[in-house]
C-alpha cells in the first residue's frame, strides 16, 4: 500500500483528501504544518506528498528542499491558488513532480496521483539498471543457487533484480544494439509483442545516452482518446476547451532535454500524427489554445506490438511519420524464442517476490520446469512474472512450487501437449489392438478428464476415481502424466 502525506493548513482539505484517497486504496496521513510533516517523515517513509504552497510556518519551496534532503525519492505535488501558479511551475522545474490549482477536483487528483506512482515505478526501474553495463551470459540453477558453479546470482543480476540480461543469441544481439544506438540522438522504433519489455528497453537506451541526467517521460498512446491526445502530448492553456480549468504542461515539455517514450504509437489518430510530424520537423510545439510556439529538445523513442511498416501499408499510420521515426529499429524477441533465458528470468522474479513477500519460495519442481518449457508464453515476460508472483503466494513457505500453484490455462495447455503427443509408455507396450494397451489408453483418458473436472486437485481426483492418492500417483507415473 502506497503511503501519502497531505500537508495543508485547511483542516477541511486534509479531511476530504484523506477520505477520498483512502477509499482508493492509499494509506494517508495528514498534518497542518511543515515542521510536523518533516518530523513525521523522519519516522516514516512516504511515497508521495501533497503539499499546500502557503503554510503558516513555511512555504512550499522551502518544504520541497527539506523533503528532498530527507528522501529524494518522495514525490511532491504542490497545491496552489491561482495567483501562485507561476511559482508552482518554477517549483516543478526545481524538483516537484507537478502542481494542482484550487479548487481541487477529485478525478484530477486521483489521475495525477496514479500518474505520479507510474513515474516512480519507472524511475525505480531506471535506477536499478545503472549497475549494469554489459550483457551477462551465465545460466542459473535454482536448486543449487549458483551459476554453473562460477558466480553467485547477485553478480549476474542488477542490484534490485529489475532486469536480467539473457544468454540467448537474441538477448545478446538486443543489448548490442541498445549499446550502439543509445549514445546517439537517433529516433528509435521498438517492435515486440505485448509483455516483452519494450519500456524497459527504452529506459536502457535513455540510461546509456548523454541525456540520462534529464527526464524520461513515458506516454501510453493506446489509452489516449482523440480529444485527450493533443493535450497530453503538447499541453493546453487554461480555458482552451471545456474542462480545461488549468494550464497543463504536455509530455514534450516535461521531457525537455531528455527522452519521450511513446508506447503503442500506432493507436494515435491521423490528426495527431500530422501534428507530431510537424513537431519533429520544426522542433517546436504549440499548446492547445495557444498561438505561442515553444522550442523543444527531445529524443523520441516509440514502441508498437505490430510492425509500423505494416500499419503504413494498411493505411493506419502515415508513411512520412514512419520514416521520421525509423532512424533505428530494435526488435525484441518473444519469450518463446529465447527459452534459454527462461531460467534467468524465473530466478530473478523469485528473488523479487521473496523480498516482496518476505518468505522463502522454495524450489521449482521438475514438472513445473517442464511446463514452463512447453508453454508458449503469449504474455511473454510480463506473464511469466505474474505466474511467479502467483505461485510464490500460493505455495507455503519452504515447500516446493508445484503445478497446483500455476494458473488453470497453463495446466490445461500442459495436459493438452501430452494429449497431442502419444503416451510413450502406451506406444511401447503393443499395437492398438492389444487389450492391455486399450485398457491403459482408456484409463489415461479417464484420469485426464477427471483432473480437468476438479481443476487438477489430486485429492478430489482420487476421491472421484475411488482410489487413494498413492494409487493415483503410481498411475500418473505409469501413464507419464506430469503436472
Amino acid at each position: 500500500m502506497r503511503n501519502i502525506m497531505i500537508i495543508d493548513d485547511e483542516i477541511n482539505i486534509c479531511t476530504l483528501l484523506s477520505k477520498f484517497l483512502g477509499k482508493h486504496g492509499f494509506k494517508v496521513d495528514t498534518t497542518m504544518s511543515g515542521n510536523a510533516a518533516l518530523k513525521m517523515m523522519k519516522e516514516k517513509t512516504y511515497d508521495l506528498v501533497l503539499c499546500d504552497y502557503r503554510l503558516k510556518d513555511t512555504d512550499g519551496a522551502q518544504l520541497l528542499q527539506d523533503i528532498r534532503q530527507l528522501n529524494p525519492r518522495t514525490i511532491v505535488i504542490i497545491i496552489t491558488g491561482y495567483t501562485d501558479v507561476r511559482v508552482a511551475v518554477e517549483m516543478v522545474k526545481n524538483g516537484a513532480y507537478d502542481y494542482l490549482s484550487k479548487p481541487l477536483y477529485p478525478d484530477e487528483i486521483l489521475n495525477l496521483v496514479h500518474k505520479a506512482f507510474a513515474h516512480l515505478d519507472a524511475e525505480s526501474e531506471r535506477e536499478a539498471l545503472q549497475a549494469v553495463s554489459q550483457p551477462q551470459t551465465m545460466s542459473v540453477n535454482r536448486e543449487n543457487g549458483n551459476a554453473n558453479g562460477k558466480a553467485p546470482v547477485s553478480e549476474m543480476l542488477d542490484k534490485s533484480n529489475k532486469y536480467v540480461y539473457g544468454e540467448s543469441s537474441g538477448a545478446t544481439e538486443l543489448f548490442r544494439q541498445i549499446k550502439l544506438v543509445a549514445p546517439t540522438d537517433y529516433s528509435v522504433i521498438i517492435f515486440g509483442e505485448t509483455g516483452t519489455g519494450k519500456e524497459s528497453v527504452a529506459h536502457l537506451i535513455h540510461h546509456h545516452s548523454k541525456r540520462s541526467a534529464q527526464p524520461f517521460v513515458a506516454l501510453d498512446c493506446g489509452s489516449l482518446s482523440k480529444e485527450l491526445a493533443a493535450s497530453e502530448l503538447f499541453g493546453h492553456e487554461k480555458g482552451a476547451f471545456t474542462g480545461a480549468i488549468n494550464t497543463k504542461i504536455g509530455a514534450f515539455e516535461q521531457a525537455t532535454g531528455g527522452t519521450l517514450f511513446l508506447d503503442e504509437v500506432s493507436n494515435l489518430s491521423y490528426d495527431i500524427q500530422v501534428a507530431l510530424l510537424r513537431v519533429i520537423q520544426e522542433k517546436v510545439i504549440r499548446r492547445v489554445g495557444s498561438l505561442k510556439e515553444i522550442p523543444i529538445d527531445v529524443r523520441i523513442i516509440v514502441a508498437s506490438n505490430e510492425k509500423l511498416s505494416e500499419s503504413v501499408q494498411r493505411g493506419r499510420f502515415r508513411e512520412d511519420l514512419f520514416h521520421r521515426f525509423n532512424e533505428f529499429t530494435i526488435y525484441i524477441p518473444p519469450l518463446r524464442e529465447r527459452k534459454e533465458d527462461l531460467q534467468l528470468f524465473v530466478n530473478s522474479f523469485i528473488g523479487q517476490v521473496e523480498k516482496e513477500l518476505q518468505k522463502n519460495c522454495g524450489k521449482i519442481t521438475q514438472e513445473v520446469w517442464e511446463c514452463f518449457q512447453k508453454y508458449t508464453w503469449p504474455g511473454n515476460i510480463r506473464e511469466l512474472k505474474n505466474v511467479i508472483r502467483r505461485a510464490c503466494l500460493l505455495t507455503p513457505e519452504h515447500q516446493d512450487i508445484t503445478m497446483s500453484a500455476l494458473p488453470l490455462e497453463m495446466k490445461e495447455a500442459f495436459v493438452q501437449s501430452y494429449e497431442e503427443d502419444p503416451v510413450s509408455e502406451l506406444a511401447a507396450i503393443a499395437n492398438e489392438n492389444d487389450l492391455k494397451t486399450v485398457a491403459l489408453q482408456a484409463e489415461y483418458n479417464k484420469i485426464i478428464n477427471v483432473l480437468k473436472e476438479v481443476k487438477y486437485n489430486k485429492t478430489k481426483a482420487a476421491q472421484l476415481l475411488n482410489i487413494d492418492r498413492k494409487t493415483l500417483y503410481n498411475k500418473l507415473r505409469l501413464l507419464n502424466i506430469n503436472y
